[in-house]
């Protein structure tokens, strides 16, 4: 195991840059995950560190060794693709053996890391199948046993789950916490599923345009966003967002000239904002801020309300049941303690989608 050090690496393709000076330090036998939305450059920095792409400016290292312009065989890191990427033709046995066959490993030993790595993800049974009777879990447990028996300094996983069925995400996010919390190699995720990244990793780095938007554990980010960027990308459902100026101190003027009582001063003292409020923060009440239900969602253990505020649509979870129906009135009321405010910016796509 090793730690990971990215000093100041950027990356373009001619004139255009889309790595703009990331540093970022991974320690030994941490689980960091790289998250945000498409075109953020997480891949492109995985494929990096991986070897798989040049190094425009900037160095990394993978323990004490400079690797910045060793090739990817002499880096000493392994890596899952999101497509398995097994040979068709060959056995599990042999897909999971192939990486260290290459390496002249002597047979014997071949087989005990095989055995071993079969044996950690349940695959002793499936052995002597090839790819095509295996089920989609079961190629990415191969493609995980393929990277483990080479006992790397590195994991490096590019979005792995991400052609996987919901049920089956779920089964294999646990396997590769389980993994991790057993083998503690340092280890690098791509995803661009939050709860993924939440789930899984002892720090999450938030990407946005080539640059790191925050980093920090996952509940950190959640509860303490820096940005309404970061906001609007962490939590699910996502944060609802109200834009407006703030008149004495104590209310919220929206742009259409709705007043929304604030449950707290800005501590900032500005005369605009953008307030946050995550849908399980709110609470039904008898006074509060008035809003129109649109539509009810029931789970059974929760159960989610879309409705509208001066014409926005707005997002309340609530857990257990409620008797609230379509086309009702409501008040909303908020924790102080629970109100994010930031300066005014743009919502980001990452929350917009989901109001479509």
């Amino acid at each position: 195991m090793s730690t990971l050090d990215i000093n100041n690496v950027r990356k373009a393709y001619g004139a255009v840059q889309v790595i703009h000076g990331i540093t970022l330090n991974i320690q030994d036998g941490e689980f960091v995950a790289l998250v945000g939305p498409s075109g953020c450059g997480k891949s492109t920095l995985l494929r990096m560190i991986a070897g798989l792409e040049e190094v425009t400016a900037g160095d990394i290292a993978i323990g004490d060794r400079d690797v910045t312009d060793l090739p990817p065989k002499a880096r000493d890191i392994a890596m899952v693709f999101q497509n398995y990427a097994l040979y068709p033709h060959m056995t599990v046995r042999d897909n999971m053996g192939f990486a260290l066959k290459q390496r002249r490993t002597p047979k014997a030993e071949i087989q005990e890391r095989v055995a071993d790595a079969a044996r950690i993800l349940g695959l002793e049974d499936l052995l002597g199948r090839k790819p095509r009777a295996l089920s989609g879990g079961q190629r990415q447990r191969v493609a995980m046993g393929r990277a483990i028996v080479r006992n790397p300094n590195v994991f490096l996983f590019d979005e792995p789950l991400s052609n996987l069925d919901a049920k089956l995400r779920v089964q294999m996010r646990s396997e590769i916490k389980e993994l991790h919390q057993r083998l503690r190699t340092t280890t690098v995720y791509v995803t661009h599923d939050q709860i993924e990244a939440m789930t899984l990793a002892d720090r999450v780095v938030v990407m946005n345009g080539g640059v790191i938007e925050q980093e920090g554990p996952p509940l950190e980010l959640y509860d303490h966003p820096k940005s309404v960027f970061v906001a609007a990308f962490i939590g699910s459902p996502p944060m609802n967002f109200f834009e407006g100026s703030i008149e004495n101190a104590t209310v919220l003027r929206l742009d259409d000239g709705t007043k929304l009582q604030l449950p707290k001063p800005d501590p900032k003292g500005r005369e605009r904002i953008t307030m946050g409020v995550r849908p399980e923060h709110f609470e039904l009440a008898d006074a509060g801020w008035p809003a129109t239900v649109s539509v009810v969602e029931a789970t059974g253990s929760e159960t989610q309300i879309t409705a509208r505020i001066a014409g926005k649509l707005i997002r309340v979870l609530v857990r257990g049941r409620t008797d609230v129906k379509a086309g009702e009135n409501i008040h909303l009321t908020v924790n102080p303690d629970l109100i994010h405010m930031f300066d005014p910016a743009p919502i980001p796509d990452v929350a917009l989608e989901e109001d479509h």
